[in-house]
């Protein structure tokens, strides 16, 4: 037997309990009860609480990984979901965010504001070609249009432009012949 028993005897010679309630059914429940103030509960200590861990801060994600595992379950797109498809499409998510504002601040920084509108996301999404693809037949409100000049529309340069073009060419970087002739 263990020490348990023994210390309940021991009390039991004392005169602390009373000797005819010690049978074998009595005596595991008095031992179980909760001697101190630090224990809590259903016997569990308080120290041995521990603080709850989301499981985006497991994942060391942003994206809240619960609530998409929520959305996927209630959405029924299958009977059954696996813990790691949450994961997954929160780390997509995130990563696809974070690659759009990153683009949408460089277009942001290259207007000289300060504030991402729907217009930088707009210039981020279509100058970028793998982001172009993916959101070909999205429409942004309020995003505009890529600035865009077809080459046919524009002016075209007449022979007298393109001969002085060409004449200030010269003038800038002489050719080789005619540094061998100088040269003679």
């Amino acid at each position: 037997m263990g020490e348990w028993w023994k210390k309940l005897k021991l009390r039991a010679q004392k005169g602390r309990t009373r000797s005819h309630l010690l049978t074998a059914w009595s005596v595991k429940p008095a031992a179980r009860r909760p001697l101190s103030a630090e224990m809590s509960g259903r016997g569990h200590s308080a120290k041995a609480k521990r603080k709850a861990i989301s499981k985006s801060q497991r994942a060391g994600l942003q994206f809240p990984v619960g609530r998409l595992a929520r959305y996927l379950k209630n959405g029924r797109y299958a009977k059954r979901v696996g813990s790691g498809a949450p994961v997954y499409l929160a780390a997509v998510l995130e990563y696809l965010a974070a690659e759009v504002l990153e683009l949408a601040g460089n277009a942001c920084r290259d207007n000289n504001k300060t504030r991402i509108i729907p217009r930088h996301i707009q210039l981020a999404i279509r100058n970028d070609e793998e982001l172009g693809k993916l959101l070909a037949s999205v429409t942004i409100a309020h995003g505009g249009v890529l600035p865009n000049i077809h080459q046919l529309l524009l002016p075209k340069k007449t022979a007298a432009k393109l001969e002085k073009e060409a004449a200030s060419k010269a003038e800038k970087s002489p050719s080789k012949s005619d540094a061998k002739s100088s040269d003679k």
